[in-house]
């Protein structure tokens, strides 16, 4: 039973997490190059298709490694471009951080909802608020998308459910023995059925309380439409659109 609470666990927050993140399908948003916001540039990156390497610096561009000659007013686009996603990553990573002080209420609610004693749910709690801490910090330092690849969000929701699971399996396992032997059958019976929601329903609750972000995220979408028009008619150096990022209906 605890392993499958484990998997589902991780499977939940790994999800909720994503979707803290995916501005994807919410603002129909994409891009092929990751970006990483500097102090005096922008720099995009991607394995392929050329151009590789993009720098925007003041409104002016440079594409894998060559300056690009731009007319005035695509230099006053793309400065203005500039400024536009760096006003953009600090209100980015404000919905990223009420995300997770969403997920840290819903689960302080789940650890409620199993009526588990007062210094497991404190106990909960405390391990919940600290990496609840620990991902908004990591939020607040990133500057690139780069930081964010692989599988993060599973690494994380791994190890906060490494942090809980012993303080659910302590408390649910302690109360399950008092039951037992104190022959309180239909006790041992709720216990099962809490461990039984815990497996099949935290998944579609945590989500369905993470809903509660898609107005934030699409307050956004304004500001990365406006992007994707800036860059609008503006060339790399191979003659290409230069299509930094795409944003579909």
């Amino acid at each position: 039973m605890l392993r499958r609470l484990s998997v589902v666990l991780s499977l939940a927050l790994a999800s909720v997490s994503l979707h803290a993140q995916d501005m994807a399908t919410t603002c129909h948003a994409s891009s092929s190059y990751d970006v990483t916001v500097a102090s005096g540039s922008l720099l995009f990156d991607r394995p392929q298709p050329a151009p590789l390497r993009v720098e925007l610096r003041d409104g002016t561009l440079r594409t894998d490694g060559a300056s690009v000659a731009l007319r005035a007013e695509d230099q006053d686009r793309l400065a203005l471009f500039e400024r536009e996603l760096r006003a953009l990553m600090p209100r980015a990573k404000v919905v990223a951080g009420h995300g997770v002080d969403m997920l840290a209420s819903a689960m302080h609610d789940e650890g409620s909802r199993l009526s588990l004693g007062a210094d497991t749910r404190a106990e909960l709690d405390r391990r919940v608020a600290a990496r609840a801490a620990e991902l908004k910090q990591r939020i607040a330092a990133s500057n690139s998308t780069h930081d964010w690849q692989g599988n993060i969000a599973d690494q994380y929701a791994d190890q906060l459910a490494n942090d809980l699971l012993p303080v659910l399996a302590n408390d649910l396992g302690q109360q399950a023995i008092n039951a037992a032997m104190s022959g309180d059958l239909q006790a041992a019976a709720g216990l099962r059925d809490s461990a039984t929601d815990l497996a099949t329903q935290l998944r579609p609750r945590l989500e369905q309380r993470m809903q509660a972000l898609t107005p934030q995220i699409q307050a956004l979408c304004p500001a990365v439409r406006r992007l994707a028009e800036l860059q609008q008619g503006i060339r790399a150096g191979n003659g290409q659109p230069l299509n930094l990022l795409q944003v579909g209906q």
